[in-house]
């Protein structure tokens, strides 16, 4: 009979395979200064040639540089991780004592050993891991739409950027031509010539057109320092951008036919399914651990007169006061609320795109409104600036007609910049551009 190993060496070989797999820590302190980027050169993916940044050049620049989602990569990191630590298998469990002889017949020291595996972590494996690998995908879902977000948010800042340059050109126009009015309306009541009371209403017309002016700076000032923001650059850093923008498209009947299958290309509602994939699994396993817990394993022993044992053992416990319903409960619960949560989601993301829809169409009708009389307003100053070349018409009423022209001008591309920027939003709503191979390859099984 093959003597049985000594407990010493049964015990460090134990032990040297635990801290063979040992991670080791080092330290990794915070900075104490950090600063954004301050010039476009310092941005990652930066290509001078592309200057001025096109819609497609931005979007490129904040996926590379936003400070939030690349910070994202930690949050996938972790989510991997606990990936791994559900799907591993259970340790095994190692136990043993040691009895000194202190007294009485015996000539030996007496142990005991034994190693047993958990069989419900066995029984509950399978689930566990489906469950960790939907919830990890899920967090790649999460983040994806969270990335998706902040693509749109780019571009309507790319859009309200470029549309408000355009709008301040014209209110520059207009402003410059009130102002060379008011002053010569200042001049002329200094001489006494007009009297400041019959002239309110032009100096008035002065200030709107000097306050609209700055609330418009004021604004598009704001825009690019959130488009900073969005590339991680200092805010005083001004980025070139191209000076136009196609004009809005909306297929409403393409729009629709992309919905039909929005569950399975926008991120949000990806990670809302695989978030249910992994709470059914969860509740499977509270199911499967609903039986009483066991263990099954083996025992060996030595009394002080060397004589040994050793057999099988199994151990479970007596499901007497809890059955894991409590967990089964709590499972079916969370199950419906993420049912409710989807259905719910995917019924508004419909409402709202139906609604976006409606507006875009009450837009366009307007926008068609609104050229004839752009050209209208636009041919009529053209003709006043003639005739007070020619002599027949005084300044105040081409002033007039040029900034009615202007401000017609400027009701046409507000139209039009709120069109843009239904056509973004409509986009980001049913996933315009996002790769249906990528819900194929999440969603898998």
């Amino acid at each position: 009979m093959q003597p049985f190993p000594r407990p010493g060496k049964v015990v460090a070989a134990l032990l040297a395979a635990c801290l063979a797999g040992c991670a080791t820590y080092h330290a990794k302190p915070l900075p104490e200064q950090a600063a954004s980027a301050a010039s476009l050169s310092q941005l990652q993916g930066y290509d001078q040639a592309a200057v001025p940044l096109d819609m497609a050049a931005v979007e490129r620049l904040v996926l590379l540089n936003n400070p939030d989602l690349r910070s994202q990569h930690a949050r996938r990191q972790a989510a991997q991780a606990q990936r791994r630590q559900d799907g591993v298998l259970p340790n095994p469990v190692v136990g043993g004592n040691v009895g000194y002889l202190l007294s009485g017949v015996g000539d030996a020291t007496a142990w005991t050993a034994s190693i047993s595996q958990d069989i419900t972590s066995l029984i509950t494996l399978r689930p566990r891991r489906e469950a960790a690998q939907a919830t990890a995908d899920e967090v790649d879902a999460t983040l994806l739409w969270e990335q998706w977000q902040v693509l749109g948010k780019a571009r309507l800042l790319v859009i309200d950027l470029i549309e408000g340059d355009r709008q301040i050109a014209l209110q520059q126009q207009a402003l410059d031509a009130l102002a060379q009015r008011e002053s010569r309306i200042v001049s002329a009541v200094s001489a006494g010539n007009m009297e400041r009371v019959a002239v309110a209403p032009d100096l008035a017309a002065a200030a709107d057109a000097r306050t609209a002016l700055h609330d418009l700076q004021r604004r598009q000032l704001d825009l690019r320092q959130q488009l900073d923001a969005l590339l991680g650059l200092r805010p005083d850093v001004v980025v070139p951008l191209a000076p136009d923008l196609p004009p809005a498209s909306v297929d409403a009947a393409s729009i629709r036919r992309q919905f039909d299958d929005v569950s399975r290309r926008r991120p949000d509602l990806v990670a809302l399914q695989l978030g249910y994939r992994a709470q059914e699994a969860t509740l499977r396993a509270a199911v499967l651990a609903q039986f009483p817990p066991l263990a099954i394993g083996y025992d060996a022993s030595q009394d002080n007169s060397k004589v040994r044992n050793g057999g099988p053992a199994v151990t479970f416990t007596l499901p007497l006061f809890e059955h894991n319903q409590h967990n089964v409960a709590i499972a079916r619960a969370t199950r419906e609320q993420l049912h409710v949560e989807y259905t719910t989601r995917l019924a508004t993301s419909r409402d709202e795109v139906d609604a976006l829809l409606a507006q875009y169409a009450q837009l366009d009708a307007q926008r068609q409104a609104l050229m004839p009389a752009a050209q209208d307003a636009a041919q009529a100053s053209a003709h006043a600036a003639q005739a007070a070349s020619d002599g027949l018409l005084d300044v105040r009423n081409v002033t007039d007609l040029r900034v009615a022209a202007l401000n017609r001008q400027l009701a046409q591309l507000a139209t039009e910049q709120a069109m843009l920027e239904q056509q973004a939003a409509l986009e980001l709503l049913v996933g315009r551009g996002m790769p249906t191979a990528l819900e194929q390859d999440v969603m898998a099984p």
